[in-house]
């Protein structure tokens, strides 16, 4: 159904307001727009007449936002980045299609971006375009046709497609093991142990799976894969890190595999998508793609 066009602003009147919101200042915002304060001062002054109140406490010489303006700046940005993001995806594109997914930042990095010039090279009229979503999110607030997610096979919404489990190992540098001598797994109880934020109790998992018993364990908490592995090859301490996202700094050396065996994550790896994305074409061409990639690298296909 087509949205009443008297709920359409003028994208003009918008980006003053939004300029103004953000700023907290009419003048500000005219320089940004490289227009006249007040030519700022009569945009919002239009929009405020058609929503039928104020967006602006105007105080002298200072304007602050209501409440209502508040919230409805925060729409009107959001709205503005969407068509932004949009417009950007159609010139890089225009011929073709795009597939916008969010990625986790390591898997992004590591796994998935190194194998998309095969998609690439079979594909070149379909664009995708990876951003950075470390959290599921609500997809019917972003832009986003599909995302990748770690943990178990729940998002409210979306359809899941498994793609990979993960298998961790303790990992640290050579010189740490050079220092330390590392031989069974009860020995990392004396070493610096890292830890990632996402997953507390991994730690403490490890060692029960290798029989040891760990009463306390503490060390330094990282938020990302990447972070705590440029840790553990610097030599900070010992870290749990899937083998499949780590392989470059293992192969190279800068990363050694320590005494004991794997641990199986409880999560895995996900490809969640909105039902109504699944009939859409280019995303159908990737999904089958990334979906036979990761059986491949499974070694199930």
């Amino acid at each position: 159904m087509a949205t009443p066009r008297r709920f359409l602003p003028p994208t003009l009147l918008l980006h003053s307001f939004e300029a103004a919101a953000r700023l907290e200042s009419f003048t500000a915002a005219a320089r940004e727009l490289h227009l006249t304060q007040s030519a700022i001062s009569r945009h919002i002054r239009a929009l405020e007449q058609q929503l039928g109140a104020d967006l602006f406490v105007r105080d002298r010489q200072t304007v602050r936002l209501t409440l209502a303006g508040e919230a409805y700046a925060r729409e009107v940005r959001e709205a503005l980045r969407h068509i932004a993001t949009a417009t950007l995806g159609f010139r890089a594109n225009p011929t073709g299609g795009a597939v916008n997914l969010g990625v986790l930042p390591t898997f992004g990095s590591q796994w998935l971006a190194p194998r998309l010039p095969d998609f690439m090279r079979a594909h070149p009229d379909i664009t995708i375009n990876l951003m950075s979503r470390p959290l599921p999110f609500d997809f019917s607030g972003d832009t986003l046709h599909a995302a990748i997610h770690f943990g178990a096979a729940e998002w409210t919404g979306a359809d899941m497609d498994f793609l990979m489990s993960e298998q961790v190992v303790a990992t640290c540098s050579p010189i740490l093991q050079a220092r330390h001598a590392f031989r069974t797994p009860a020995d990392l109880l004396g070493a610096p142990l890292l830890h990632l934020v996402s997953r507390p109790d991994a730690w403490e998992r490890w060692f029960a799976a290798q029989g040891v018993e760990a009463l306390k364990v503490h060390g330094m908490l990282c938020d990302q894969f990447t972070f705590i592995a440029q840790a553990a090859a610097a030599g900070a301490g010992v870290a749990l890190l899937p083998r499949f996202l780590v392989s470059d700094l293992l192969q190279s050396g800068r990363l050694i595999e320590l005494p004991g065996g794997t641990l199986h994550s409880d999560g895995a790896y996900y490809l969640a998508y909105p039902p109504n994305h699944g009939s859409y074409g280019p995303f159908k061409t990737f999904r089958a793609w990334l979906l036979e990639t990761a059986a491949r690298d499974n070694g199930t296909d």
